[in-house]
């Protein structure tokens, strides 16, 4: 009896413990600039829309559950980071690297984000390739000028469109409203 008491307790006594010990607070959020550029399937490394972190797929629709991937220097933000980028409306996870992003942090010390746009196979074709990193262009902020805000590590209620920023089927590009 004494012997099943002790391995209760010992297998008992972690748990108490745990649920005594103060909840660890989640990271205040914090706005940053960015030069915020896009990327799809067409200017992927390779083309498609693997990821080097994550799902090993990028995606998203843009809200705090299921937000969009980004790609950045893991120096900058590491894997998993949630973001928020206001412009776009959209929650993003830090799930892939961008090689213009890591030598801007490198050299620069500045973050430069790289938004996943989307695209599909189809986008590697004109006019779909055209209209793709059209699009792309389009979003991109800071012109170099590092001057994008965005949220990191934000509350899970900013304001979201799921509007897709590039449909695939239509070639329609997110309009800002």
């Amino acid at each position: 009896m004494l012997r099943r008491l002790l391995i209760l307790s010992v297998g008992v006594l972690p748990l108490l413990l745990a649920s005594a010990l103060p909840a660890q607070a989640a990271p205040a959020p914090r706005t940053l600039h960015a030069f915020a550029t896009l990327y799809g399937w067409v200017d992927n490394s390779p083309p498609g829309n693997g990821t080097s972190a994550g799902s090993g797929h990028a995606g998203g629709v843009g809200t705090f559950a299921n937000p969009v991937t980004f790609a950045t220097d893991v120096a900058e933000l590491p894997y998993n980071t949630k973001i928020y980028y206001p412009f776009l409306k959209k929650y993003f996870v830090h799930q892939d690297e961008c090689t213009e992003c890591d030598s801007d942090w490198k050299h620069l010390h500045k973050y430069r984000i790289d938004f996943w746009a989307g695209g599909d196979k189809n986008s590697v074709r004109n006019p779909e390739k055209a209209a793709l990193l059209n699009c792309e262009d389009s979003l991109t902020r800071g012109d170099g000028s590092y001057s994008a805000p965005f949220i990191v590590n934000p509350p899970a209620n900013e304001v979201v469109d799921t509007t897709p920023i590039f449909n695939a089927k239509t070639r329609a590009c997110w309009v800002p409203h």
